[in-house]
């Protein structure tokens, strides 16, 4: 006998989400594009570059490097792609609707990415290691000017937001939430943390990719999450306390 497969807590339509997700790609390529159209800094502009010149809540990391930083970031952000949605697949009742959700990951990913090359392709602002004297021929790459905002940071908040999203909407009653909330805050923050130390990424520039990419994750499961009737009507009858017979509708409400 086949087992009854878990109702998803998603509705999702090829006509409408294959068009938004192309979309999304189309506009990560244009952003891709931008940024291949933007000019490195000459020797001359570095030797200029003035950390008195950058907000104080973010002077602190000016001229920060780390090659062993950029090298735990990387250990973390790209495993954190494929991780998420494989731990969502050892759940049995997501794998039931596991290509729904791949579809909805992938969707995800695409509303991170899109946001974050069309802000690189259109927003110049370098990164902290120019403030120091590290970094070698990077100094002069047009990628030393795409600081706003962290990618990497956006990218891996995306992922854990997202797998912590849809666990959370397949088993609401889980006592197993809070530990699933807080793992998927803290990943993004480790990865925050080492691209400052790095000297890629501003504080700031963290906090926003954290917003995007979190945002993302929670967002595009919640928007297309299912609508519960709020509304039922059905035949009620019986006999009060004074043993009198009643007849009529009960509606019930939904919260």
């Amino acid at each position: 006998m086949k087992a009854q497969q878990a109702p998803s807590p998603y509705q999702t339509r090829f006509a409408v989400d294959a068009p938004v997700s192309a979309g999304l790609g189309a506009l990560s390529i244009t952003g891709l594009l931008l940024v291949q159209k933007k000019d490195g800094l000459t020797d001359a502009q570095l030797a200029a570059l003035n950390k008195n010149d950058i907000p104080k809540f973010d002077r602190f990391s000016a001229g920060y490097y780390s090659d062993k930083a950029q090298t735990a970031g990387d250990l973390i952000v790209y495993p954190s792609l494929v991780i998420a949605p494989a731990l969502l697949a050892l759940d049995a009742d997501v794998r039931g609707r596991y290509g729904q959700v791949l579809g909805l990951y992938l969707q995800t990913m695409l509303a991170a990415d899109a946001t974050f090359t069309m802000s690189v392709g259109n927003i110049t602002r370098y990164r902290p290691f120019l403030y120091g004297t590290q970094g070698g021929g990077d100094r002069n790459s047009k990628i030393s000017t795409n600081s706003f905002f962290a990618g990497h940071t956006a990218h891996t908040a995306a992922a854990s937001f997202f797998a912590a999203k849809v666990y959370h909407d397949f088993h609401p009653d889980s006592k197993l939430k809070p530990l699933v909330w807080t793992a998927a805050a803290l990943v993004p923050a480790a990865e925050g943390y080492t691209r400052i130390k790095a000297g890629k990424h501003f504080l700031s520039d963290n906090i926003v990719g954290y917003a995007v990419g979190a945002t993302a994750g929670i967002l595009v499961p919640q928007l297309h999450k299912k609508k519960g009737r709020t509304l039922s009507i059905a035949p009620l009858q019986g006999i009060n306390v004074n043993g009198y017979s009643y007849s009529g509708l009960s509606f019930t409400k939904q919260l």
